[in-house]
């Protein structure tokens, strides 16, 4: 703040805050920008300072938090921003500040353009002329990242790429879907096609059914998981992982799997009272410790604290 306020950098040689930032400081351009906009905000606001001190936000809420910052408003901001991920502060930020739809628009991208790479495999001769180009792979650039924005709590923008097959398929469901969609609009058939989609992945994933058969009783010692348990477990432990660490309960929803609790080499049954949801990683950190790869550190109130 005393070096933008004083403009201190320009004894250093620099022309303004963000170059002292990165040529004397050495930042990345981007830890620069974000410290930059946090020092010039505490400068109307000091209670920004203490929030990063202790850590209750980071420089990126504080970033996203900046425009819609006042006087009046700016400590209860803060406040709703305490420990937020950047999802959950943009999310803050639509309900504070919720914005109008955006139109559904549908265009073809131009064509990237070839970046040329110099072959270092050609050698050229120092009485050789340079050749005026090189015959060199063809680099494409790379693709936009995918979009997901909130515009307000119930309302999202989300914008990708596609391929031309995709846009092709696009069209014929719209033309086929017109008697119910009659305006073609893309949120609606997104919403019914991954409707689709999720009924399909969660009967795959753990058996789910409206109309439920009744299930040929499993022999205990069988590693199969009947399809009944898989719907008990799922529901009993929410669609996320049950790991119980020091600090809570795991909440990772993706790459779930059924973990044995009392593992099935040690005699443990296939039933719905000894498995449990883990994430991949904590079913592999289990596997571990069961295995022996992992060693215990510290006993705490009769417990073992493990690493692997």
């Amino acid at each position: 703040m005393e070096v933008d306020s004083r403009k201190l950098y320009a004894r250093q040689g620099c022309s303004s805050l963000f170059t002292y930032c990165v040529q004397r400081l050495h930042l990345s351009e981007h830890a620069a920008y974000l410290r930059i906009e946090a020092a010039r905000l505490a400068r109307r606001f000091p209670i920004i300072l203490d929030r990063l001190s202790d850590g209750s936000v980071h420089l990126t809420a504080v970033s996203l938090l900046g425009p819609h910052l006042t006087p009046a408003s700016h400590v209860e901001l803060l406040d709703s921003a305490t420990y937020m991920s950047k999802r959950e502060v943009e999310l803050l930020i639509a309900h504070e500040r919720p914005q109008p739809d955006v139109p559904a628009v549908i265009r073809k991208l131009p064509a990237p353009r070839p970046v040329m790479v110099p072959d270092s495999k050609c050698p050229v001769s120092v009485a050789e002329e340079t050749p005026p180009a090189i015959a060199a792979p063809v680099v494409a650039a790379p693709a936009r990242p995918t979009v997901i924005q909130p515009l307000a709590p119930e309302r999202y923008k989300v914008q990708c790429t596609v391929s031309r097959e995709t846009y092709e398929t696009l069209r014929r469901v719209q033309d086929l879907l017109r008697h119910t969609i009659p305006s073609g609009d893309l949120s609606a058939i997104l919403d019914r096609a991954l409707t689709l989609l999720l009924a399909e992945l969660s009967r795959a994933k753990f058996a789910a059914t409206d109309r439920p058969q009744r299930d040929r009783p499993s022999r205990p010692r069988s590693r199969h998981i009947p399809a009944a348990v898989k719907r008990d477990v799922w529901a009993r432990d929410g669609g996320r992982c049950a790991f119980q660490g020091e600090h809570g309960r795991c909440g990772e929803t993706g790459l779930l799997e059924f973990h044995h609790v009392v593992p099935y080499a040690d005699g443990g049954e296939t039933s719905a009272a000894n498995l449990e949801l883990r994430c991949r990683a904590h079913n592999q950190y289990e596997a571990d410790l069961w295995s022996g790869t992992a060693r215990p550190l510290v006993a705490r109130e009769g417990r073992a604290v493990f690493s692997t």
